[in-house]
């Protein structure tokens, strides 16, 4: 064994000295009888990769990953075959755990970018690309090659059903523009909606409402999305929808809502794609607090019907009664007038006028947040609340009535049916903020959420391509 050992030694100061072929029989002879040897296999993939047989190389790079999982120099070696053989899918396939290990840089990324560009792969170059400047972003040279991918990218033009309510929108525009040519047109005009729709390859539909309805009955001229929220699956408006003119109907909620949309348009599935893709919590717009346990319980969003304060104020003075330092705290509007003089009177019927406060809207929610403890919902009805998951992100513990679909949604320890339960769930001893970020870190991040897009939009991409569907102005992508 001391003799096959000196194998492994002797390869070493071959390789050192550049006499490569006769290092790879030493380290050759020494894995006939230690294959195991993780070093060594990958310290033989290396020899490999120097005499030029990056392929082989790689062979013993994976085999060596699979026996020292967590060794950057394996992973860069690696990256580096990948490269030389011009496998540079492969390569960005190892990115994430690179730049977890802290040696993904801008020299090899952009060395991939520059092999996917030589392939025609944009989507991905562009990516890469955009991974460096990330990196460091002084790098003048990159931005007018990513300006160039991008216009060779089909273009985007983007509408919301709903004026002024683009806030599901922002981030996924944000995202879209970085990668392809986008447009946002404020307008219900359906002249300027058809324009725009020609002027496009693709075109997305915030929210599925009356704007949808006319756009499908346009001659077709793009690939189209449309994004249903909850909302419209109780409205008139999707049995109104040319659905063979639509390619994707994007869902953000429970079977529920799907249920409740099927019903109007039972063959849906049929005449369009429909996928489901649940909202991100942008991470970065909500820090993350290891708070104590306290006493203030928030709550979020629009004030109305659904939202059913009215049970939540039953749930509140039961709490009162246990424990009156509890204290509950609107953000949002009223929007409906009756309801507001019904609530407003019923805190005062109820005795709980010093606990509970109506703070409005909030356009730093997350600053609102910093004092709270718990978020709640009383909510008869939910796609994908991101209230609660932005509480939730923030170390909030969450409180939810048994809306249809949130066991779905959530985890049932947080459900409850009636005020009793409710008490209980506040009151309890159990409180984990760290636990509560992590759910929506490992479920909901904005990250997931436009990985998802993105792969839409590459393949609605892809088919452009394959069908060679010219662009607006008559030339080919």
């Amino acid at each position: 064994m001391e003799g096959i050992a000196n194998y492994y030694q002797k390869g070493l100061e071959l390789a050192e000295a550049g006499r490569h072929k006769e290092a790879l029989e030493c380290l050759q002879m020494y894995l006939g009888s230690s294959p195991n040897d993780g070093q060594a296999t990958n310290d033989a993939g290396a020899i490999l990769h120097c005499l030029g047989r990056s392929d082989e190389a790689i062979e013993y790079f994976r085999k060596a990953r699979t026996l020292i999982s967590d060794s950057a120099e394996v992973l860069w070696n690696l990256a580096e075959a990948y490269l030389a053989v011009g496998n540079a899918k492969h390569a960005v396939g190892l990115f994430d755990d690179m730049s977890h290990r802290g040696i993904l840089n801008t020299d090899v990324l952009n060395r991939t970018a520059n092999i996917l560009l030589e392939q025609g792969d944009k989507a991905n170059a562009l990516e890469t690309l955009l991974r460096s400047l990330q990196i460091s972003p002084d790098q003048d040279l990159l931005k007018p090659m990513v300006d160039v991918i991008r216009n060779r990218r089909p273009k985007v033009a983007f509408f919301c059903g709903l004026t002024g309510d683009v806030k599901f929108l922002t981030d996924i525009y944000t995202y879209i523009e970085q990668r392809f040519q986008v447009r946002f047109i404020d307008s219900r005009d359906i002249k300027q909606i058809h324009d725009a729709m020609q002027w496009s390859d693709i075109s997305w539909f915030e929210w599925c409402t009356d704007v949808v309805v006319e756009a499908s009955k346009l001659p077709k001229v793009c690939k189209t999305i449309v994004r249903l929220h909850r909302f419209e699956a109780y409205c008139d408006w999707p049995a109104k929808v040319r659905w063979e003119n639509i390619d994707t109907l994007i869902t953000v909620g429970n079977t529920f809502v799907k249920d409740a949309l099927l019903r109007q348009v039972p063959a849906l599935e049929a005449r369009t794609r429909l996928v489901v893709i649940p909202n991100g919590v942008n991470f970065q717009k909500y820090k993350y607090v290891a708070r104590p346990r306290g006493k203030n319980i928030a709550c979020i969003g629009y004030l109305n019907a659904r939202k059913n304060p009215m049970f939540l104020l039953q749930c509140m003075q039961k709490l009162h009664y246990i424990d009156p330092q509890y204290k509950l705290f609107f953000a949002g509007v009223f929007q409906d007038a009756a309801l507001e003089q019904y609530i407003r009177y019923m805190v005062k019927a109820l005795d709980i006028a010093d606990v509970v406060f109506f703070d409005g809207w909030q356009d730093d929610i997350n600053g609102w947040l910093e004092d709270k403890h718990y978020i709640v919902s009383t909510s008869i009805g939910e796609g994908h609340p991101l209230g609660l998951l932005e509480g939730m992100a923030c170390g909030l513990k969450p409180v939810i009535h048994r809306f249809p679909g949130a066991d779905q949604l959530f985890p049932s320890e947080h459900l409850f049916n009636i005020a009793e339960q409710f008490c209980q769930q506040v009151s309890d001893d159990h409180y984990e903020p760290e636990r509560y970020r992590r759910f929506v870190e490992e479920r909901y991040s904005l990250e997931r959420q436009l990985n998802s897009i993105n792969k839409l939009f590459l393949r609605l991409e892809a088919e452009l391509e394959a069908c060679k569907m010219p662009v607006a102005c008559g030339s080919p992508l």
